[in-house]
Parts: C-alpha cells; sequence; structure tokens
C-alpha cells in the first residue's frame, strides 16, 4: 500500500489555498488590479466625452446552469472593469478623490437583447451621457461579434462630498479641446423617465411619504405621453 507525505508547510499552503478562493473572489481582484494599472500606465488618456472600449471574453466560470450563454449577473460584473477603465483613462476617478469625494453605485438598469455564447469574444463600450451636481451618468453596451449589440446598461453614480460637474468642466477645459462630441446640456428623454421610476422607488420605500408624485413625461415625448400610467394616489 503507497502513502504519501506531505510536509506540514505543504498541507498548511495548500489549505490556505483553498481557504483564500473559498472566501475571496481572486480572479475578480487581480483582474480589477490588471485593468487599473493598464488603464493608467500603458492606455492613452482620453476626454470625459469619448467613448472608451474594453474587451473581454464569455469563459465557463460566467455561464449559468443552462451551460449555453452568460449568466445574467455577469453582464454587471463585467461593468466593474469598464468604469474602472473609463475612470482611469480620463482621470475623473483621481479628480474626485482629490476634491476629497467619492463615488458610489446608485442604480443600474440593463436590457438584454442576445445571449453571448461561451468563448466568444465580446467589447463593452463606455461612454458619459449626463452629469449635473451630483450625480454622473454613463451607458455600456456589449457589442458582439459582427458589431451586434447583445445588452444596453444605464448607470447611475452618485459623486459624494464634491461637484461632479466642476470636476467635469474642469476636465472638459483640460482635454478635450479637439473633441467631436459636445457635452451634454439636457438629459436624454429615456434616462429621464428612468431617472423619475428611481425617484418614486425612492418615496415608495421612505415612511409616511403621502401622495407619491406624478411620473410626467418630458415635454420632447408628444403624444407618446398618453401611453403612460398615471401613478398619483386619487
Amino acid at each position: 500500500m503507497w502513502t504519501v507525505c506531505v510536509p506540514g508547510w505543504g498541507a498548511m499552503l495548500a489549505a490556505g489555498t483553498l481557504l483564500l478562493y473559498g472566501t475571496l473572489d481572486v480572479a475578480y481582484f487581480a483582474r480589477m488590479m490588471y485593468t487599473v494599472a493598464k488603464a493608467r500606465y500603458f492606455r492613452k488618456k482620453t476626454c470625459i466625452l469619448d467613448t472608451t472600449q474594453v474587451e473581454s471574453w464569455c469563459l465557463l466560470n460566467d455561464i449559468d446552469t443552462l451551460l449555453y450563454h452568460m449568466n445574467n449577473a455577469r453582464y454587471l460584473r463585467e461593468l466593474d472593469f469598464a468604469r474602472a477603465d473609463y475612470y482611469e483613462r480620463t482621470g475623473l476617478y483621481a479628480n474626485i478623490k482629490a476634491a476629497g469625494g467619492s463615488v458610489l453605485q446608485a442604480a443600474t438598469t440593463i436590457r438584454y437583447r442576445r445571449y453571448l455564447k461561451p468563448f466568444t469574444k465580446f467589447t463593452i463600450t463606455s461612454k458619459a451621457i449626463y452629469w449635473d451636481e451630483k450625480t454622473f451618468f454613463m451607458e455600456h453596451e456589449f457589442v458582439g461579434p459582427g458589431g451586434f449589440v447583445h445588452a444596453v446598461a444605464l448607470c447611475r453614480q452618485r459623486v459624494i462630498d464634491t461637484s461632479v460637474a466642476a470636476i467635469a468642466e474642469l476636465l472638459l477645459q483640460l482635454h478635450c479641446a479637439g473633441s467631436c462630441r459636445p457635452a451634454p446640456e439636457k438629459m436624454p428623454s429615456e434616462l429621464e423617465l428612468w431617472v423619475q421610476s428611481n425617484e418614486l422607488s425612492s418615496a415608495k420605500l421612505r415612511p409616511n411619504v403621502g401622495n407619491l408624485p406624478s411620473l410626467e413625461p418630458p415635454n420632447n415625448l408628444g403624444g407618446c405621453g398618453d401611453l403612460l400610467p398615471k401613478m398619483a394616489s386619487e
């Protein structure tokens, strides 16, 4: 009968590795550090009005129990890397931190159009679509082979303890002189409706809020407002 002798330190190392991988998403943190380092030191700096891109693959650890497409939750996880690349290359995050502020994800919505199969290479595009004093809105697209958009996500980042509008204006002056896209002056209609929906959801969770506000459509929607329900209490 054969026996295998494992040194005490080897057993401790194996146990420690299993514990680490069982309690911490090592691959996520390693990839995030790689994404930040690559964007900070090796990728070209860009204007906050430009659209940035990161490439990724749908691997076996991304698929769901049906085994033939990427898990829905993985799309949102992939957005972390896309935002990190955008933040670093535009200087947005560094300037927010330098001003004593911080950023947190306030809301996300995603619309799936077609699933991504295992071992499919895709690109995530990221662009700013609007900002105000405390909020920075971004749109992301998951672009697969042939340029087909598999999913579209809207993200609302809340900026605390500083003015993101002032920081954005500074970055526009420093890095965006040759940008071909003007700074957003008005919230897009679909984004405005989404923000109104967020506010109604927040109001429902507050105690003693009384009547909820009506969900009024933006003026530029014309006759489409008749299709939207009035959500105020009668």
